[in-house]
């Protein structure tokens, strides 16, 4: 990892991911990326389109149509189509909460983000930032699985529920974890090797700590 730090923290909906990534972000003056937030916006970009998450070859020849780019926002980097990265709140949808999973299972979605999400190190870097912070669920197991830096979050489900409620999302945790764990393309997995952290448990802080002590060693 030559090229800067690398830590990726993956988990499934609620387990903390986001919180816990921007900290650590904030603690070691790395670049922020939140992967979920790039599902979502393909998501509704291509419900916008008019695009079924069924269409096949037409899913194709849409996502063509995106040129992928960057906005910063402070430490965060978000994805940005034609320079143009849509609000959160667009992309945290009913909509798009029903039809992320089935959009993000489709090969060719997670092809056209894949060499994107990778080059972020090297952008993390040119922009002046020590490294990268990655989240998301397939990032210590596919984007980076050679990684130095790699973490699992997770916790109980009601503690997840709860934090879905808080956020005002309502959208299943259980079924999006059954939809992400079992669909044939870069499924949710603990990556083998990475520290598993129940944030159910540990405070925010102290997992923050937990990651930056590690990361530190």
């Amino acid at each position: 990892m030559s090229m800067g730090i690398l830590i990726t923290i993956d988990g499934g909906a609620a387990t903390g991911k986001s919180t816990t990534s921007r900290a650590v972000a904030e603690r070691l003056e790395l670049m922020h990326v939140d992967t979920g937030s790039h599902y979502r916006t393909l998501s509704l970009l291509l419900l916008r389109a008019g695009v079924a998450a069924e269409a096949g070859a037409e899913i194709e020849s849409a996502l063509a149509e995106f040129p992928l780019n960057t906005v910063l926002v402070g430490r965060s980097a978000y994805l940005a189509v034609d320079g143009q990265a849509p609000q959160d709140s667009e992309i945290r949808s009913e909509a798009v909460n029903a039809s992320v999973s089935a959009y993000s299972g489709i090969p060719s979605v997670r092809e056209k983000l894949k060499a994107y999400q990778r080059a972020q190190l090297g952008d993390a870097v040119d922009r002046g930032f020590r490294g990268l912070v990655m989240e998301g669920r397939d990032i210590g197991s596919v984007i980076f699985p050679d990684a130095q830096h790699r973490f699992f979050l997770e916790a109980d489900p009601e503690t997840r529920a709860q934090r879905r409620a808080a956020e005002g999302q309502t959208d299943s945790i259980e079924e999006r974890d059954r939809k992400d764990s079992s669909r044939k393309t870069a499924p949710l997995v603990c990556p083998q090797g990475a520290l598993q952290i129940d944030t159910g448990v540990f405070s925010v802080d102290a997992v923050v700590a937990q990651i930056v002590e590690a990361v530190s060693e």
